[in-house]
């Protein structure tokens, strides 16, 4: 048995990206897989549940942990590297904040079920048939995972030691944490191992942003000519990089995008969406009832726009009503979300 620190790497409910991530150390993986031992990563190697089980618990020196929880399987899973890890690590937006995923928290379990298996306009179904969770054929019994009632991040689930923010992170700041790690140089445990200031403070457009904004308008990126220099909140585009925290090397803006706002807040801010809304909002221009709606018209959609990323860890987190029946239903078995 090799003398290396185990890593185990694991895909919760998230898109993928973060497991791709991995590769984009380009050669420096070598470093990394020389230097370690990869006990568990589903999407690149064939490992079961049960050889992470059978180990010890706290063997595992660090598990990377992607992906919000959304489902019993990926509560179990969650639970078990738990267990077995000296160290878990919210590896990506989806783990730290519930991510896209956390969108659904708008919705009902059934309107998701309903549009995703009755309704979508690419599904016919005419038996309105859904999958079933237990399935007893000739003696033989197949099972699915529950979904549960809300997404939810992986520090509400369990007790998370770091956090690397980005959808997906960087590979400079996955290099760096798993240099730390190895070394064992890390801050204090709770820490998110990215810079601790507004993504402003690396945007390559940050001198053209004026002191006082005076937004008449909001406007979308695609449908105007923007100025390539110039800060986009002074052109009355959208952005989060004001209540976002850095360590992306400001990627988007390079791209001529705004940021949206994976990075998630800085330490000093309680509600990532609540906190550009009040920015916004001292710097508005328009001062009448039918002036704002106008203006307003300009975000067809503030959830997605605000708490992109962000809503299943914000104060919103979800409707109230399913809340509660999530509590009801499910009061014992899964922590209330």
């Amino acid at each position: 048995m090799s003398a290396n620190p185990k890593i185990a790497l694991y895909w919760c409910a998230s898109c993928g990206g973060c497991e791709e991530s991995v590769v984009d150390l380009a050669e420096s993986i070598l470093d990394v897989v020389g230097a370690v031992d990869i006990v568990l990563w589903p999407v690149a190697m064939d490992f079961k549940r049960a050889d992470i089980e059978a180990m010890a618990d706290g063997s595992i020196a660090v598990a990377l942990v992607n992906g919000a929880v959304r489902s019993s399987e990926q509560e179990e899973m969650v639970h078990l590297l738990r267990r077995k890890s000296a160290l878990v690590v919210a590896y990506g937006s989806c783990a730290h904040q519930g991510g896209i995923p956390g969108l659904a928290n708008q919705f009902s379990r059934e309107d998701l079920l309903r549009t995703v298996y009755e309704e979508s306009p690419s599904t016919v179904n005419p038996e309105r048939t859904r999958p079933a969770l237990r399935v007893v054929e000739d003696g033989r019994e197949v099972t699915l995972p529950e979904l549960w009632q809300v997404v939810r991040p992986l520090g509400a689930v369990i007790d998370v030691d770091y956090t690397i923010p980005g959808c997906p992170p960087t590979a400079k700041l996955l290099a760096g944490a798993l240099a730390a790690i190895l070394a064992g140089q890390l801050p204090p445990r709770g820490a998110v191992l990215a810079p601790d200031v507004a993504l402003c403070d690396e945007c390559p457009r940050k001198d053209s942003k004026p002191v006082d904004l005076a937004i008449t308008e909001f406007r979308r990126p695609h449908l105007v000519k923007l100025d390539p220099d110039r800060c986009f909140l002074a052109q009355g585009v959208l952005c989060m990089g004001p209540a976002t925290r850095s360590g992306c090397e400001a990627l988007c803006i390079g791209g001529w995008m705004p940021c949206t706002g994976c990075f998630g807040p800085t330490s000093r801010v309680a509600d990532q969406g609540a906190k550009i809304l009040s920015s916004l909002a001292a710097n508005i221009e328009p001062k009448t009832d039918e002036e704002i709606v106008t203006m307003l018209a300009g975000i067809p959609d503030p959830v997605g726009t605000f708490y992109r990323y962000g809503l299943a860890a914000s104060r919103l987190r979800a409707k109230i009503a399913e809340r509660e029946i999530a509590g009801r239903e499910i009061a014992g078995r899964e922590p209330k979300p």
